[in-house]
């Protein structure tokens, strides 16, 4: 193990060591006497001095050496023999085995032996080898730590450090933290990796200087490991900008998993909003640890190979053995346990898989313990067979977990045993039984009492009672070569049989013994008379058809006769789907299709409908009586294609970026030849989309979908390669697209099945006339056949691992095509810089995401979540999927905004949010957030002066206006002053024509087309020009600037009086009030512009007294013709304003916002609910 680097002396010891290995840094040390066949007189006396010390003052027998060229200190690293010429060193580790001391050695050699070489100074190399590993000691602690104690000090020590270091919002959870390198170019930066609930953070204080990282997980677009020239192994996070390497961990495996599942689970609860609802595991955050971490990579891989429901939980995974009659022995692997299975997977991959739905499970016992059968259980089956799992740990907990489950699951739903006949376990009847049918599989049929289908009758009269294809082939079942039909029904028989002999040794349930064999006599192609009841078994829809009797005839009832967009869609469909079968082109057909569709529209309308279901579903209506077709779709859309059929079919992109990859590994040949296999990858979507059933003939399709449901995705993966390379050199040979296109639609169009016992089904996708020269066909059975021999060997596990890499980037590409086209509708329309935009984008999404999270993680205080409109909704139109709110509108305004007003922003903020807020749903978009920026940062000034004026009536202002309180609000600042403009040198100048000419002119040249606004009153106004004083503060000409802008509001104000005089007067018609107005302005002899004495303005208020008085109001034309009689005014509107530095800084501060928001919100909410 690694130590504590301690200086030790030691004299003479130079004889007691032996040297094992040798680099140029470190030195591998066995200590004489350990090891040694016969050995020296030397060997013995170090030996036997050994054996009698006590066992603490032991010596390791093994040692790593630090050597320094040139120095003259060396340091052990783990334990060995020193180098002449030195007799001090540093204790670093020790290893009691060979095997130990090798793995700190192939570490070194791994992560540390190049890295040295790029240091020049000694000392240097001597301070982070010391460094590195007081850093992998203390995360060897913290792991030990962990593992016994929820919250160890050493993980306390750690999170203290995370929040003071980075300080970010008490609710920004650590998940863990390591110890690893940062490379800097060539530099690696010894430091701290923090993995949070939502960043990825860095620190390193190494030789005097600080290195923070920050990385949000929803900035990651790939995450990889990789290797450079230093080092074998580090893990690259790439962001849009960046490549940043960590490396020298101490298990990388552990952390790239930890990772992976960060990356993952951030993306999709923020990103993926159509499956987030879906999954539990990302409801919840804030309370995310590594062991749950850990635990939901288990339960995904669990539930992906046994392809069973998302919300199937697992309890327990033990290693145990199962006996395997077939092979009379008991074959080793693991019990997986689950809310509602038990399923078994042997060691050996493909050897032998179990699936015990416990609704079949009778019972559960434990058996006797001996040294043959060692704390062995019997599971039993309701088909009379029985499983014996031996050597199981923990043998009495476990039984009692899965008795729990057993009882809950019969209690919620009933199960009535058919024990009317007595049969053994090898017979051929599978039992189904539910609380209203006994559903049995014997003699390759499925048969109902009468009581259940006279019941199903009554609840569903019109579903269709069998299977179509027993009805609609006989009409071309006819074959005008007698013998080539009875050849190919001969085969159809063998065929038959081979699977009866199946189901004798293995079992013919759901809980049928899953080998390498039964993998044979899938790909050979299943008897059409077995397909659908196969299809039930191996993607296991049966268990949730005998689990929900009546339930698809209410659907039916509830969603039929109802009219929507997605019942439009189906029935446009309709007649699309397999046209040039016979049994789509009769009634009977399109109207169980219309039903299967709608109903599981109406099941899950988070998915409804899609194209390429209605090919699926028709192909399923021929194999499966109505109501298992609805199971199996429902088995293939929401387990065995997860993330297919919905809004963005995230989940076939996700597969064909993993297909692209595969095509990298396993073709490298054509994917040197087509440099971008993207191209190849828009190809096949169809092929994964609808299983191959659109571009293969029928008869040839349903052997795929045989895999398919045996094998899953990996089925089609595999055959998709045996196509390419089948086609590798037309494919090559191609000169562009669409060539390509063309030699796999003219393959596929040729893939016969030599052994389909129906007539050829005529293809509607055929590219090609009959009339052209005639194509060898290949038969499916053996491009299955080569499928499994050549590209079988990826397991479930590996191709689990790459869709989880390649979510990050398809959820990263469909953000960039999200923002490319958010951009492209508003570059047009604002001044602002393309560049400028990205960035501004990049911040209105953090805050968009940052609102979402921070609302669920304040909800988590109350007892009852608050209803929460969504800010980031996939479904809707680009330039509307990301929204933010009031508060996070006001943040984005603090960081971006010209106009700051110091402790006036924030209520600046709340005016303009509720001006662009048009619809009132208290969020806006990012278009009317640019827009508005764009007139602070490129406006003229008479379009800055109109959006102040606007953000100061209503609906801007309203009457509970956080600063409404204003002293200012009571009646206006005196006017009684004389208006005299003063210059410099003491002159005064006379603008009363100046400014009759002027609001003539505004008056005149005013857009007829535009709604004209509304006055101001007085408490708008006082509000208008408390914004425009704090606006000045801290300007460069705020002397100035207060000056004049106190000119004009005593102006302003004079006019509004003259106004209100001229109002309450009344004399005046409509027609001629304009020039009423400006002859109240400026009369020649009105006291307001003249040297006029106080008496004389006295005299004035009390020709108008006030209770006489209209409204005082002043008009967005005269308030710009005011300032404009200012230069210093027009100056600071007029001055060119750069936002570049202002989003330099809001990259910056943002966190730090962000930090200061959560905790002024938290509090108060904490204590509402502890209340």
């Amino acid at each position: 193990m690694w130590l504590k680097p301690e200086e030790v002396l030691l004299k003479n010891a130079l004889k007691l060591w032996v040297t094992q290995k040798s680099s140029c840094y470190f030195i591998l040390q066995r200590r004489r006497g350990h090891g040694e066949g016969g050995g020296r007189l030397t060997g013995r006396l170090v030996g036997a001095l050994d054996a009698v010390l006590d066992s603490n003052a032991r010596v390791a027998p093994f040692r790593i050496l630090l050597q320094v060229p040139g120095s003259q200190v060396y340091s052990p690293i783990a334990c060995g023999e020193l180098l002449s010429g030195s007799d001090v060193y540093w204790a670093i580790a020790t290893g009691a085995t060979l095997e130990e001391i090798n793995q700190h050695w192939d570490w070194l050699e791994q992560n540390l032996l190049h890295t040295l070489s790029v240091f020049d100074n000694k000392d240097d190399i001597a301070s982070f080898v010391k460094g590195k590993v007081k850093a992998l000691i203390a995360e060897e602690t913290s792991s030990r730590l962990a593992e016994q104690e929820e919250e160890p000090e050493k993980f306390r020590e750690a999170l203290v450090k995370f929040e003071a270091r980075f300080n970010f919002p008490e609710a920004e959870k650590l998940v863990t933290y390591y110890s690893c390198c940062c490379w800097k170019g060539r530099v690696p930066r010894q430091g701290w990796l923090y993995l949070s609930i939502n960043h990825l953070c860095f620190y390193s204080f190494f030789l005097g200087k600080e290195l923070k990282l920050v990385v949000p997980w929803v900035d990651i677009q790939k995450l990889e490991r990789t290797s450079n020239v230093f080092l074998t192994d580090t893990i690259r996070i790439t962001t849009q900008n960046k490549e940043r390497d960590f490396s020298m961990f101490l298990n990388l495996d552990e952390v790239f998993k930890i990772m992976e599942q960060l990356a993952d689970v951030t993306l999709r609860r923020l990103l993926d909003n159509e499956v987030f609802d879906l999954d539990p595991d990302l409801q919840e955050p804030s309370q995310i640890t590594k062991r749950d971490l850990e635990a939901r990579a288990q339960n995904e891989f669990f539930r992906a190979f046994f392809r069973l429901p998302r919300q199937e939980r697992l309890h327990a995974v033990v290693d145990c053995s199962l006996w395997t009659p077939f092979s009379r022995c008991h074959t080793v692997g693991r019990m997986f346990a689950s809310d509602r299975y038990v399923c078994f997977a042997s060691k050996e991959d493909g050897c032998c898989n179990v699936i015990l739905p416990l609704r079949e499970v009778v019972s559960i016992e434990k058996m006797e313990d001996t040294s043959l059968l060692p704390n062995p259980i019997i599971i039993s089956i309701r088909s009379k067979m029985a499983f014996q799992f031996i050597e199981l740990k923990d043998r009495e907990s476990l039984v009692e977990g899965l008795l729990v489950r057993l009882k809950q699951v019969h209690a919620n739903r009933p199960v009535h045993y058919d024990t009317s006949q007595d049969e053994d376990m090898t017979s051929p009847v599978f039992h189904s039984t539910s609380m209203c049918s006994d559903h049995k599989f014997g003699d390759l049929e499925m048969v109902s009492s009468q009581n259940s289908e006279e019941s199903d009758k009554e609840k569903s009269p019109r579903l269709h009672p069998e299977a179509l294809i027993s009805v609609f082939q006989q009409a071309g079942s006819q074959s005008p070569d007698s013998r080539m039909h009875f050849h190919l029904q001969s085969r159809e028989q063998i065929k038959i049989s081979l699977w009866n002999d199946h189901f004798v040794e293995y079992g013919r349930t759901v809980c049928m013994f899953r080998t390498e064999k039964i993998r044979k006599l899938v790909a050979m192609g299943i008897p059409e008379s077995l397909r659908g009841k196969l299809w039930l078994l191996f993607s296991d829809a049966v268990t949730d058809l005998a689990s929900h009797p009546g339930y698809y005839g209410n659907l039916v009832e509830e969603s039929m006769g109802k009219c929507c967009l997605v019942t439009e869609e189906i029935e446009r469909d309709l007649h699309r789907s397999l046209p040039e079968h016979p049994a789509f082109q009769n009634e009977t057909g399109i109207a169980a299709l219309r039903r299967v569709l709608t109903a599981y529209a109406h099941r899950n309308p988070k998915i409804g409908y899609c194209q390429s279901m209605n090919i699926l579903t028709s192909v399923l209506l021929l194999y499966a009586k109505e109501e298992e077709a609805f199971w199996l779709l429902v088995a293939v859309c929401e387990r065995m294609l997860p993330d297919y059929f919905n809004h963005r079919v995230i989940g076939a992109q996700v597969d064909q970026s993993v297909f692209e990859e595969l095509i990298k590994e396993h073709l490298p040949e054509l994917a040197e030849h087509m440099n971008d296999l993207s191209a190849l990858a828009s190809i096949s979507l169809s092929w994964f989309l609808t299983l191959f059933l659109s571009i293969m003939p029928l008869e040839s399709a349903v052997s795929v979908v045989d895999c398919f449901f045996y094998d899953g995705i990996k089925a089609i993966f595999q055959l998709g390669l045996a196509v390419l390379e089948a086609n590798a050199q037309g494919l090559c040979s191609s000169k562009d697209d669409g060539q390509a296109l063309m030699v796999l639609s003219r393959f596929l169009d040729h893939v016969k099945n030599e052994d389909s016992p129906g007539p050829p089904i005529g293809s509607h996708h055929a590219f090609f006339a009959d009339d052209q020269e005639p194509y060898p066909g290949t038969d499916i059975a053996d491009l299955i056949r080569d499928s499994y021999e050549k590209f079988g060997d990826q397991s479930v596990e590996q191709i689990e691992h790459l869709r989880c890499k390649h979510r990050i980037r398809v959820l990263q590409g469909h953000e960039d095509t999200t923002k490319q086209n958010v951009l492209r509708v508003v570059i047009p329309e604002v001044s602002i810089l393309p560049e400028d935009l990205e960035e501004l984008y990049d911040l209105f999404k953090a805050q968009s995401l940052h609102v979402s999270h921070r609302e669920h993680m304040m909800s988590c205080y109350w007892e009852q979540p608050r209803p929460m409109a969504p800010r980031h909704d996939p479904s809707r139109p680009y330039a509307e999927q990301y929204r933010i709110d009031a508060r996070q509108f006001a943040h984005l305004f603090q960081l971006v905004s010209p106009w700051t007003c110091g402790a006036h922003t924030e209520i600046l903020a709340e005016r303009t949010f509720r001006l662009l807020d048009d619809n009132m749903d208290h969020l806006i978009e990012f278009k009317a957030f640019v827009s508005c920026l764009d007139v602070m940062y490129n406006g003229e000034m008479n379009e800055k002066i109109k959006l102040l004026y606007r953000l100061h009536i209503p609906p801007a202002l309203t009457e509970n206006d956080r600063d409404s309180q204003s002293p200012l609000k009571n009646p206006l600042l005196s006017t009684s002053r004389p208006l005299v403009f003063g210059k410099s040198n003491g002159d005064a100048t006379d603008y009363q024509k100046q400014l009759k000419q002027m609001i003539k002119d505004l008056a005149k040249e005013k857009d007829k087309t535009e709604k004209e606004l509304p006055k101001m009153s007085q408490r708008e106004f006082i509000q208008f020009c408390k914004t425009l004083y704090s606006m000045f503060h801290e300007d460069p000409e705020e002397n100035d600037l207060y000056q004049a802008i106190a000119t004009v509001t005593t102006l302003l104000l004079q006019i509004g009086e003259v106004g209100q005089r001229s109002s309450s007067s009344g004399s005046c018609s409509q027609e001629c009030g304009e020039e009423l107005q400006a002859s109240a302005l400026f009369p020649e002899q009105d006291s307001v512009f003249a040297d006029a004495s106080p008496g004389r303005t006295t005299q004035d208020s009390q020709t108008f007294p006030e209770e006489a008085e209209g409204d005082w109001t002043v008009s967005l034309e005269h308030i710009l013709a005011s300032l404009l009689t200012e230069q210093s005014l027009v100056n600071f509107f007029e001055k060119p304003l750069d936002i570049k530095s202002k989003l330099e800084n809001a990259k910056i501060n943002q966190y730090s916002l962000k930090t200061l928001e959560m905790s002024r919100q938290s509090q108060p909410e904490l204590k509402l609910g502890n209340l």
